[in-house]
């Protein structure tokens, strides 16, 4: 590794920028590329580091990983061993380094963090209360439109897609707006599964995944017994009844347990959603009666990363906006 993945540098009008290229959902540097990204001594990045590991900030072998590498010494080639750190050892050593380039990337990081946050996840619940109004409007107007659809005759593809968009756009509403009044209910689900995950079936299934989605050594790893835990809890009972009754209630809470318990030492979001699709798959409803997916693939991507940096008081709602988005009525 010659040249660095992440690179700072300052526009003209002075703001901030980074350069970031990653590699399988992360970025590695080594200590003497951290050492020259934030304009330090390498000892210093070691000191910095050695204090992250310490103090438990940071689990070291879910965050570094080894590698060889073939260096000139004088005459030799001469393979030697250097220890990569990833981008959660990247932050945190940025965070805590005194130097102008420490600044910099700070600078940088709270603006992408807010950005992220104002952006994605954050809602603004004035500005919802005030378009409430215009919701319900818009919601009125698309179910007359689809209503007097139903009853003219359809005589092109172009009119059978509009009516396909306005239905799928109304259920769309109709979720945000349960969601944003804490509504939101389960309903119109499969019943229960005749498809049952073992874990001892997902291991076998993550290592045959690892084989074309694993780059690293560490995907798949345990870490300890969580992931077992995940998969039994979903099929609990209570005197005998499922805490979880439906194929699409353990469905998401698969999905859910698997990216928070963050159980292996690399592939986490990978893996619960691989599973996801996996159980969804192998219980007969990935698809729908047309033989398209209930669930789209970049949806599929936010709601893990939603689930990711959501709160464990989050989880009810997180897991009924899953089903919602994967029940009968998709």
């Amino acid at each position: 590794m010659t040249e660095s993945a992440i690179k700072i540098y300052q526009t003209d009008d002075g703001q901030t920028k980074i350069d970031v290229k990653f590699n399988n959902e992360t970025v590695w540097l080594t200590q003497k590329q951290m050492a020259q990204l934030f304009d330090k001594d390498s000892d210093t990045i070691g000191l910095h580091l050695k204090n992250i590991y310490q103090s438990g900030e940071l689990e070291e072998l879910s965050t570094t990983e080894d590698s060889s590498v073939v260096q000139q010494e004088g005459k030799r080639q001469v393979q030697r061993k250097i220890k990569l750190y990833n981008l959660d050892a990247i932050i945190s050593v940025g965070y805590r380094v005194n130097s102008k380039r420490g600044i910099q990337f700070r600078i940088w990081a709270s603006g992408i963090i807010k950005e992220y946050l104002l952006k994605g996840f954050v809602i603004d619940n004035k500005r919802l209360i005030h378009q409430n109004i215009q919701l319900k409007e818009l919601q009125t107007s698309v179910k007359i439109l689809g209503d007097s659809l139903k009853f003219k005759k359809l005589t092109g593809d172009e009119s059978i897609g509009l009516l396909n968009i306005i239905t799928k756009y109304a259920y769309a509403l109709d979720i945000l707006d349960q969601y944003d009044y804490q509504k939101l209910e389960i309903n119109n689900t499969s019943g229960k599964e005749h498809y049952q995950l073992t874990y001892e079936e997902a291991m076998t299934q993550i290592n045959l995944a690892k084989k074309i989605h694993g780059n690293s050594d560490l995907f798949g790893h345990e870490k300890d017994d969580s992931f077992k835990s995940s998969i039994s809890t979903i099929y609990q009972t209570f005197d005998g009844i499922d805490l979880y009754p439906s194929i699409e209630e353990k469905a998401a809470n698969l999905l859910y347990f698997i990216t928070k318990n963050h159980s292996f030492s690399d592939g986490n979001k990978r893996i619960a959603a691989f599973l996801f699709l996996y159980f969804l798959e192998h219980n007969g409803i990935l698809f729908d009666d047309n033989g398209n997916k209930r669930i789209a693939d970049n949806t599929l991507v936010a709601l893990t990363l939603m689930i990711a940096v959501s709160k464990p008081e989050e989880k009810d709602t997180m897991t009924k906006v899953i089903v919602n988005l994967i029940n009968k009525n998709n």
